[in-house]
This record gives structure tokens, sequence and C-alpha cells, in this order.
């Protein structure tokens, strides 16, 4: 039996500690923190309190076409616990709303009869989304779209104010966490081709029933067969031989295994293989907030909603409306604001969307921000983010900051794990497949 060891617990870890493991290795994962899932994971509100409940650092959602993340959950029996939903909410201030949702038409045409009557976009506003909505399947894969910027892209094919900033950056930064001026050209068309135009169902929102640790919770880990997983146990450094791996150190021992994979944060990567000398110094950082509000009341029934023209772009209800998750992407404003402030704003903006609040009691917040929380998917970083494939033949990379074909999304993530897996398998002259193409 192969055996690989694997640093790090979140996403890319876990998916290639599955892969490896459904396809017979011994699997060792080394986390230093006592939780799996790394940024898409979930802790008590009051840690000191017993029975405290369970909350997302942030809203994390999924859409159809993330196929490699839902292969991942169906590995851990856990797919039945994400709830698919076939409407977008658009909320104007003021409170009225639009959906979008699919048609009866084949795609790329199948959003052409609720598309045509949102409310919240004019007759020449459509009609330039339109127009640059029919020229993403010819233009997807143009040479110079990691040179450029999404904006560029989007003034390049005539797009009003309007309809960038109430449509394209709605969907956009919430799903890439960049902003348009910020973001590859080349992110924003491939995830809104395979999000929202190359199939019927593939631009459906996913949304957790649990906290997103039950989704890693140890009895999942029994189906996938010699997966062992060891909580608050960091490895210090990798150490290298001759050209190869001799093994990690982790607490006072050395852990050896056939192959290994890196799945830690590029900023941690040359700290514990100080042997593969990366420069991650290309790599910029995007923030989100989270903003968790408690009140004593119910303040809406929709089950998420996209906020327009204000600092909060989604709002989520995770419980019948009186516990709702507000949600910035590439939050740079709100990263110095004190955390009254941000919920002050918070309070503010929603009640102009959803009146009740203003009659509501808060009884309870909680602010998350996470700084690091995805990469800037910039122009012209994409040929600078690393292969899985390393100097060193039994060890391999993996992480949403590796070049996995996808921005750093939790399906980037997942497929940086499957890509390493495979790397792991052919060096043991095992070769196997277990990405699933887009």
């Amino acid at each position: 039996m192969s055996s690989a060891i694997i640093i790090g617990g979140g996403l890319a870890g876990l998916s290639a500690a599955a892969a490896l493991g459904g396809a017979g290795w011994h699997v060792d994962l080394f986390e230093s923190r006592g939780f799996l899932g790394g940024r898409a994971t979930s802790w008590p509100v009051t840690p000191a309190e017993e029975g405290s409940e369970i909350i997302d650092n942030c809203q994390h959602v999924l859409l159809r076409c993330c196929h490699n993340l839902l292969d991942f959950y169906r590995r851990l029996g856990v797919a039945d616990k994400v709830r698919f939903f076939r409407e977008y909410n658009f909320l104007e201030p003021g409170g009225r709303f639009s959906t979008l949702r699919r048609g009866a038409l084949p795609p790329p045409m199948h959003f052409a009869g609720s598309f045509a009557a949102l409310k919240f976009l004019g007759a020449i506003d459509k009609a330039a989304i339109t127009r640059a909505m029919l020229a993403i399947p010819r233009e997807r894969t143009r040479a110079d779209l990691d040179g450029i910027t999404m904006l560029a892209w989007l003034q390049e094919k005539g797009q009003t104010a309007r309809a960038i900033e109430r449509y394209w950056r709605q969907v956009l930064v919430s799903a890439i966490n960049e902003e348009l001026d910020r973001m590859a050209a080349s992110h924003g068309l491939q995830v809104f081709w395979l999000g929202m135009l190359a199939s019927r169902d593939a631009y459906e929102m996913g949304i957790p029933d649990v906290p997103l640790r039950e989704l890693y919770r140890e009895e999942a880990w029994g189906r996938i067969g010699e997966v062992h997983i060891h909580t608050r146990c960091p490895v210090e450094v990798i150490e290298m031989e001759q050209g190869r791996v001799a093994g990690v150190r982790a607490g006072n021992d050395l852990r050896k295994a056939d192959h290994y994979i890196s799945a830690v944060p590029s900023e941690r990567i040359n700290q514990i293989a100080p042997g593969l000398d990366l420069d991650t110094t290309v790599f910029g950082h995007s923030p989100i907030t989270g903003i968790h509000l408690w009140f004593d009341r119910s303040i809406t029934s929709l089950p998420h909603a996209s906020l327009l023209d204000r600092t909060i772009q989604w709002m989520f209800n995770k419980s019948g409306g009186r516990y709702v998750q507000a949600v910035v992407s590439a939050s740079r404003s709100l990263t110095d604001m004190p955390r009254a402030q941000v919920i002050a704003l918070a309070l503010k903006e929603l009640a102009e969307f959803f009146p009740l609040v203003r009659e509501a009691t808060l009884e309870r917040a909680h602010v998350i921000k996470e700084i690091r929380a995805t990469f800037s998917a910039r122009p012209g970083l994409e040929p600078l983010r690393p292969l899985t494939q390393t100097a060193f033949p039994n060890l391999s990379l993996a992480g949403d900051w590796t070049r996995s074909g996808w921005p750093a999304t939790m399906e980037g993530a997942v497929r940086s794990g499957y890509l390493a897996a495979e790397n792991a398998s052919g060096a043991m002259s095992r070769p196997a497949r277990f990405l699933i193409p887009d």
C-alpha cells in the first residue's frame, strides 16, 4: 500500500486525502489547528460556553458548475447537506426586488425571459449586457485576457455604468472576491461562462444546510479508507536530502511516507519547505467580511438576496429571518473599521431593504474579517502560480493559490487537491485520474 503525508487540513489537503484514500493509499493528514476546513470552516460563537451556537466564518456558496467540490462532498457522503436554489433575488434600496431564473430556452439564452423582466436595469443596460454575454462564448479564450482587467473588457464591450455596477459587479465580485478593476478578465469570463452560460443548471446556488465543519466530520472519513487526521499537530519543516523529501518534522517526530503533499497557504510554504524557494511575493490578498446578526423577530422570509448600490452585497437568511448574515467581498473599506461601526453600517443598510429591521431589536452581533480570504486575481498573475509538480519528485503542491485552472474558490482548492493526488499517483507509477473537467 502506497503512503502519503498531507500537510494542511483545508479543502485542498482534505480533497487530496479523500482522493488518495479512496484509491487505496494510507494517508496521514496533519493540521495545525483543532478543526478542519481552513477558511471554509465554522466555530462556536462563544467558545467558553458549553453548547454555544456554531457559525461559519463566512457564508460559503457553490454553483452546480463546481463539479470537483461536489464530487468531494459525495466522497464524504455529505452532498445531501447542500441545498440548491434556482432563483437569484436582486433587491434595490426601498425593497423593490427582481428575480433571475432560467426559462425554457436552451443555453446561453435560458435566462432571456426573467432577464428581460429585471426591474433594476433599463433597456439600454440590458441591451449592452446581452451584447457582452453573446460575446463571451467566442472571446473567453482570447489570448490577452490575463493581461487586462475585467473592467477594461466590459468597457471595451460598451457596458453602461449601471450595467457594470448593478449586474456584472454583483455577480463577479462575490464569485472571485476582487473588484472589477483589479480582476483579470480571464477569471471573470471563465467564471461567468461556466456559472451562468454554459449549461442550464450551472448557475444554481448551493448553500450548506449545516455548519461547514460538519461536512468534514470524523464519521465521514470512515467511508474513505485508510485516512488518518491529526489535528493540533503542526508540521514544522519538510526535510529534504539528495533531491528528495526525507520526511516531515512534526513535534519531536520525523514522519515518513512514499509521497508528500503540501497544502498550506502561500505565505507559509517557504517556512516549512525552504528548499522550494518559491517567490510568493507575487500574491496579494483580498479580504471578505461576514456580519452575523441576531434579531428578536424575523426581518425577512427571503432565503437570500443580492443587495444593490450599497456596501453589503449579499444577505443570507440563516434561521427563520431572525439570524441573517451579511457578506461583503473584496471588503477593503471595512478592514480598519471598528466592529461597532461595521455593525451600525450593516443595520443601516439592511433597513433600506428590509423595513422590519427598524422595528426589530438586535440581540447579538458578530463580525468576522478574513483579511487573507483569497489571493487577488490580478492581471498577469496566472503564469506565476506554481504547478503541483515540484523539483522534488516525491513532493506535490496543493492550495487554491497553485495553478488549479480556477481562481481562489472552494472549487479551485479541491481541483488543486485532486491535481496533487494525480501527481502523487503518477510519481508512484500508479497513474490515476481524479480531476473532473469543466
